[in-house]
């Protein structure tokens, strides 16, 4: 199984550190050369890899951790996402509901990328949240994920585990995906919420 973060601002640096914690190989691109962020990456480990856009979409699981804007200029960057999971990291948030069609931002970004399986997931914490160690007062910290793909909800819900946190999954994304969105001025019930599960 290979990895992917596109986007490599606060959260998805949170994300690559979350890898190199726990050794797992992940690919990390923008839409500017790799040479770019070579350095930010290498200083979070060797298991992050900085690669062009096109390259580290050929990835088996994609994070998604760019503005909810760009999420289509993404997108673009193949014809078809057949076979991909995308776990939807994106937040909604100061976009009018109308723009949305009325449905949940998850939705709107599973529609841009044809084929794919959709799992919203690891949006809901502040990105200096997510940076840290998820072990916690011996617990772990919990994630939340929607997806209307059980078997997607599950292979992100065992990687989270891989990464040390306790997945939480919510059901699909009209329901369990709306607590956990931003649309228009309006942040879903779970988001910010940073609980920690204990065994």
């Amino acid at each position: 199984m290979s990895y992917a973060i596109i986007g490599f601002g606060k959260i998805g640096q949170a994300l690559a550190r979350a890898f190199a914690r726990s050794g797992i190989e992940v690919s990390v691109a923008t839409t500017r050369e790799p040479e770019s962020f070579a350095s930010a990456a290498a200083a979070i480990g060797p298991t992050i890899i900085p690669k062009k856009l096109a390259e580290a979409v050929k990835a088996d699981v994609v994070f998604l951790a760019v503005r909810f804007e760009s999420h289509q200029d993404v997108a673009k960057a193949l014809s078809t996402w057949q076979g991909k999971t995308i776990v939807d990291v994106t937040n909604a948030y100061g976009v009018p509901p109308e723009e949305l069609g009325g449905q949940a931002s998850s939705r709107v970004v599973a529609q841009a990328f044809t084929g794919a399986r959709l799992v919203k997931g690891f949006n809901h914490l502040a990105a200096a949240v997510l940076d840290q160690d998820p072990a916690v007062h011996g617990g772990r910290r919990v994630v939340f994920l929607a997806s209307d793909d059980d078997g997607a909800a599950a292979e992100i819900g065992a990687l989270a585990e891989n990464l040390g946190f306790s997945p939480i999954k919510l059901g699909g994304l009209s329901e369990g995906g709306l607590l956990v969105q931003a649309r228009g001025n309006s942040w879903g019930q779970l988001i910010f919420k940073d609980l920690v599960k204990f065994d």
